[in-house]
């Protein structure tokens, strides 16, 4: 029977190994973020910079491991193969989750996981033990939980988010007063101030608080503890100092450097704090296994009252796992799509909105804005002004790839997103609190993007629904983790052994299917064949651009054209699904384009200005066609689905006739528009009569049809669809041709 412990244990470290992957890939958003959306330092000197504070903060971590132990649940309550069954859940769940959440690009709180993982499980297994006792009822449940110490972490857990929302938003209001969104002239004359307080308040929380609790502490606590306004005066001088020799010798901004050490800092700061979440559980069930192995008990008899007492984290344990984070730090994809998220919800100008707006966040926006209007109404005229002038952006308008290669925010809000989340978040760790760091560092970005009022009345409905949006994901996380905990829990329970085993297989089958999903959509999106914004500000320009995108839509036009009639004729729902998806792609790719039009206009210049009207025709006639496909797609899909009768022979034969001269009209359409032969557009144009005829006699035959032969109404409405949008599409097409042709002719 031991040896199932001990295979216990092995599953346990392999999934600690697997649970340092998943929960650093969602918690790197955290402290990578304001340097990456800021860009004031290289992208390799951020992931070199914050390895380091990575590496560090986990050697230093050792005094937060015991909230895994007994900050949750009474262990004295528990036997040694109890507490290796919730071990074992929690381990299970917590992986699951994190992968789930890091597949979908959302931020989630790998201490909230923890907490409300061994919440569920202990929760679970005491009443397991209640119902097997003939003394115990339910109200000895609170016996066995550690109500007051998990309550204190999940109060400290949930103010976080307001107390760091509403700081964050204070102190980049403030900073934004004084240096304005033309900091740089600023910066040079308060640049050494500014960077001395934001160091010094780094430099003191993290370097040195953010320690406490470590072995290494005992050796400088009693000065930081006696003379706490010494060191900080010092460090403030000697920051302050440093700030104003870097900047006159090096002629650089110190807000790299406070951005550098910030991230530095807060790396270190979020290995303290979040190690224990990951490698806390096995840790704690191999202190366990040994001191049951020690006592040679029963392990339905051995008491986990040892749990109770303090244990030293091994250094070579926290050596590997600082190696294993820093590792999956610059190999895990996953980490770069979360950090997209709320990158993109903080971004100061415009760009493509992640998420749809929704009742409470038109509720949110229209409440905050007539608040807004009445504090206006209210202040002073002068002090208006003064705060307007402060508040003032620069007007620069940026197109394309242009546009992706900018900051989203400036080196201002990065150093107060850095300085602000590392002092919340030091302060929790000096007082062993497991705070979320992804809820701090979150909702100060957040913070001080309201500050900076990059939530404008162009996107603050899709903002606000994107910040509810990961919010309520923050109490899907609690709700789940302490559900699907519990319910491993007792599957475990009744299964043991083969139920370790078969969750185990099931969790990597999970793992595997997700990486694969994610892999696909990263693919996706790197993918180069899609519409191509234009960026050139010349109407010759704009034309050729324009023929990259009318060869693009033709040529997938022509082969979802011909896969749903495919689709259709064999009843193969797959593929007309597949179809229906390439359509929705192709509207999505179009749509955005055609939202991209006020910066297309913004761009030209005076001569030039005429190409707008040609580029406007343009994707208002492949917005045609796309919607033409889509009607075709979705009727088809429909039909199929519903398992409503196949087209007869005659409609699929008909059908097919319309598919062959479609097929050879887009592909010779595509050659023309790839080779750059406009001049054989008109030979185009000269089929359109004869194609609309040949649809309109079919139209006729099955008019016929219908009267005498026909007797399927669901048929003969599909039909008639698919031949009326059809004809549809082809004035779309044609239209597009004649304004192509005759703007390529006046050129």
């Amino acid at each position: 029977m031991e040896n199932i412990y001990l295979l216990m244990l092995v599953a346990l470290v392999v999934l600690a190994i697997a649970d340092l992957v998943v929960g650093v890939s969602n918690d790197a958003v955290n402290f990578l973020n304001s340097a990456i959306g800021s860009k004031a330092i290289s992208f390799k000197t951020i992931m070199i910079v914050a390895s380091l504070g990575i590496f560090f903060g986990a050697v230093f971590s050792s005094g937060m491991m015991e909230v895994a132990r007994k900050g949750i649940f009474m262990p004295g309550q528990f036997y040694f193969d109890e507490i290796m069954i919730i071990f074992m859940a929690v381990m299970i769940t917590d992986i699951l989750l994190l992968d789930f959440f890091n597949t979908l690009g959302m931020p989630t709180s790998t201490t909230v996981s923890i907490v409300f993982e061994l919440l569920g499980a202990a929760v679970v297994m005491a009443l397991i033990k209640i119902s097997a006792s003939d003394t115990e009822t339910l109200a000895n449940l609170a016996g066995y939980i550690n109500t007051d110490k998990a309550t204190d972490i999940i109060s400290g857990i949930f103010l976080s988010v307001v107390i760091a929302f509403t700081i964050g938003a204070l102190v980049q209001w403030l900073s934004r007063l004084v240096f304005t969104f033309e900091y740089k002239h600023k910066i040079k004359n308060f640049g050494a101030l500014f960077g001395g307080i934001c160091l010094t308040a780094i430099g003191y929380f993290i370097f040195f608080k953010g320690l406490k609790g470590t072995p290494y502490y005992d050796s400088f606590k009693d000065i930081l503890s006696s003379q706490v306004y010494l060191v900080v005066g010092v460090s403030f001088i000697f920051w302050t100092l440093f700030s104003y020799l870097f900047t006159k010798i090096f002629k650089r901004s110190i807000l790299i450097i406070v951005i550098a050490v910030g991230t530095f800092g807060l790396a270190l700061a979020f290995s303290g704090n979040d190690l224990v979440n990951f490698i806390g559980v096995p840790m704690a069930a191999y202190h366990s296994y040994e001191a049951w192995v020690g006592s040679g008990q029963l392990a339905s008899e051995f008491s986990m009252e040892v749990l109770r007492e303090k244990v030293p984290a091994e250094p070579i344990l926290l050596f590997i796992s600082g190696a294993i984070m820093v590792l999956t730090l610059w190999f895990s994809k996953k980490a770069r799509t979360v950090a997209e998220t709320e990158i993109g919800l903080s971004r100061q100008g415009h760009g493509t909105e992640k998420f749809d707006p929704n009742i409470l966040s038109r509720a949110v926006v229209t409440g905050s804005t007539k608040l807004s209007e009445m504090i206006k109404s209210v202040m002073p005229v002068g002090a208006k002004r003064k705060i307007s002038k402060s508040f003032n952006k620069p007007d620069e308008i940026l197109i394309g790839d242009k546009a992706e290669e900018q900051p989203a925010f400036d080196m201002i809000r990065a150093s107060i997103n850095l300085t602000v989340a590392g002092v919340l978040i030091s302060i929790a760790t000096s007082y062993k609190l497991p705070l979320s760091t992804t809820y701090v560092t979150f909702m100060v970005a957040m913070g001080t993007s309201l500050a900076d009022k990059a939530w404008g009345r162009e996107s603050a409905v899709y903002r606000v629904a994107g910040v509810l949006n990961v919010i309520g994901g923050w109490f899907f996380t609690a709700f789940s983790a302490f559900s699907a905990a519990g319910i491993l829990t007792y599957i475990i329970f009744l299964g043991r052994g083969p139920a370790i085993a078969i969750l185990l297989i099931i969790a990597i089958g999970l793992l595997v299917r997700n990486y694969t999903s994610h892999k696909s959509k990263e693919k996706a999106k790197i993918d180069k064949t899609g519409l191509k914004k234009s960026e050139s500000n010349t109407v010759q320009g704009i034309i050729s651009e324009s023929a990259d995108n009318i060869s693009n839509v033709v040529s997938r036009s022509n082969k979802i054209f011909s896969d749903v009639l495919t689709g259709l004729s064999k009843q193969d729902k797959k593929k007309l699904k597949k179809s229906k998806k390439g359509v929705d792609k192709l509207e999505a790719e179009i749509e955005e384009l055609r939202d991209h039009i006020f910066f297309f206009i913004k761009s030209l210049d005076e001569t030039s200005v005429r190409g707008s009207s040609f580029y406007i025709a343009i994707l208002g006639y492949l917005t045609d066609i796309a919607q033409s496909m889509e009607y075709i797609s979705k009727k088809s899909y429909k039909h199929v689905n519903n398992n409503h009768k196949a087209l007869k022979y005659n409609q699929i034969t008909e059908l097919k006739e319309v598919d062959d001269t479609l097929s050879e009209l887009l592909a010779e359409i595509d050659r023309i528009f790839t080779e750059r032969k406009f001049e054989e557009i008109s030979s185009i144009i000269a089929k359109k009569d004869m194609i609309l005829t040949s649809i309109s006699d079919k139209i006729e035959k099955q008019v016929a049809r219908t009267r005498t032969e026909e007797s399927s109404p669901k048929n003969t409405t599909l039909y008639f669809n698919i031949l009326l949008e059809t004809k549809e599409l082809m004035h779309a097409l044609m239209n597009l041709m004649e304004e192509y042709h005759s703007s390529y002719k006046k050129v």
